[in-house]
């Protein structure tokens, strides 16, 4: 029971590990070509948006609501991607596997983890 304490121990120390170096980097997500550009962390928290000045249309703020949603989606899948790759069979503790074990702050994955 001893060894089993120390090993969710330790996974929960590598899950906020790994978390926070995701908190860490950030993806750019892009749409229309690179008219809209959406920045996010590795945790998928937006941190910058920009638009280029030929994509914000007065007469169709329509499209541009669409690019701007489309470069925020790219740049969480960016994100969701980079989440996989960093912490593989630690993300199953995101999605409850183990009762909450990492349910300390920041411990939350707000990409479906």
């Amino acid at each position: 029971m001893g060894s089993l304490l120390q090993q969710a121990q330790q996974m929960q120390q590598q899950m906020e590990a790994a978390q926070h170096e995701l908190a860490e980097r950030s993806v750019t997500g892009t749409a229309g070509g690179g008219l809209v550009e959406a920045t996010v962390t590795g945790l998928g928290e937006l941190t910058g948006l920009r638009i280029a000045p030929e994509a914000a249309d007065p007469a169709d703020t329509e499209t541009l609501a669409d690019l701007v949603i489309a470069a925020i989606r790219d740049a969480n899948a960016q994100a969701e991607a980079l989440q996989q790759d960093k912490l593989g069979p630690l993300a199953q503790l995101g999605q409850g596997g183990f009762g909450g074990l990492g349910g300390g702050p920041g411990a939350s994955f707000p990409l479906g983890f």
